[in-house]
């Protein structure tokens, strides 16, 4: 068994291939979506922004980023469901490109023979957007919330992107991998944003503290009960982060075989060591923890497989062939 913590240049900083770098351009982004210059104000700083606080904002400033970066022309959730930062949610792919290229020459593998489970996959349907448009991967989203898979339905439909990316329902509220996937589905990555918190109060307490710190708890003022929206099942399960990625390592183990690298997005510092070690005692062969910096924020997300690199390996060359990087990426308007 390996253990690994791959070293970032810049801790700081977002991947080099995100997009996202610097301060937006508003110009840019309102002529991509017009109704975002309803929205725009300027921040202590004197800077254009928006406000984060308003749902409906945060909404909008989303669809433009995915129209103007990823050609994502028709993207909406349903009120109240969790409307995630562009920025992070796409270094955390582009970290997952890095951990395939790895064992591929040191090319990211693109195209559709490259295949990806999506658990949690929202209302958003964010991952899938942006992995297919960038990476040309083929996703599977799955969710144990109908609606919100209604809502992903629609985005894949008015995009035209019903063979890149497909759904299915987890039926068993309490179960990840468990009775979702045929015993014939093999999955290069999986990929998972776990609930955060322990309780529906626990959610609201995160999201006052959270304005608290960034100076939004102005005097009179109404804010959101929670930052970027969310559901129950988006924001907290019963035990919190901790427990929930517990689980999803402990489920692992039953489709070790059809799943080359799991992985799963670790917001609490303070949990990656109890992983690992729930890893170790699973006999995973390789854990990797890959820290991501997001300005301010600090991130990681951790990756185990259950195959040595012989039979990864042999899963590459089986599955992928002769796999080359272009110099264009797919979908990138």
């Amino acid at each position: 068994m390996t253990s690994s913590r791959p070293a970032r240049p810049d801790k700081q900083a977002l991947h080099p291939r995100n997009p996202h770098q610097g301060r937006y351009d508003f110009d840019a982004l309102i002529r991509t979506e017009p109704a975002l210059a309803g929205f725009v104000i300027l921040n202590p700083y004197g800077k254009r922004s928006i406000d984060f606080a308003d749902p409906a904002a945060v909404r909008v400033f989303n669809k433009a980023l995915l129209q103007h970066f990823y050609g994502i022309r028709h993207w909406d959730i349903p009120p109240g469901y969790l409307c995630p930062p562009v920025p992070g949610r796409a270094d955390y792919l582009h970290g997952l490109a890095d951990l395939l290229a790895e064992e591929n020459g040191g090319a990211v593998p693109r195209g559709k023979r490259i295949t990806v489970l999506d658990i949690g996959t929202g209302a958003n349907c964010i991952y899938p957007l942006i992995g297919q448009r960038e990476y040309g991967w083929r996703f599977t989203g799955s969710d144990i919330d109908s609606q919100a898979l209604a809502a992903a339905s629609a985005i894949i439909s008015a995009n035209r992107l019903e063979g890149q990316i497909t759904l299915r329902r987890q039926t068993h509220p309490r179960r990840i991998f468990s009775g979702l996937l045929d015993k014939a589905e093999r999955f290069d990555l999986s990929l998972c944003n776990p609930p955060f918190h322990g309780s529906a109060d626990e959610a609201r307490r995160g999201s006052q503290r959270k304005w608290r710190n960034l100076g939004k708890q102005a005097p009179g003022r109404k804010l959101p009960v929670l930052n970027f929206g969310g559901q129950a099942n988006e924001l907290w399960c019963e035990g919190g982060e901790a427990a929930f990625i517990g689980a999803l390592a402990e489920e692992s183990l039953g489709v070790s075989g059809q799943v080359c690298w799991f992985s799963t997005l670790v917001s609490k510092g303070t949990n990656v060591a109890g992983l690992e070690a729930r890893l170790q005692r699973l006999e995973a062969d390789t854990i990797q923890v890959h820290e991501m910096g997001q300005g301010q924020k600090r991130s990681r997300f951790v990756a185990w497989s259950f195959l040595d690199r012989a039979q990864r390996q042999g899963w590459r060359a089986e599955r992928w062939g002769p796999v080359s990087e272009p110099t264009a990426r797919p979908g990138r308007p």
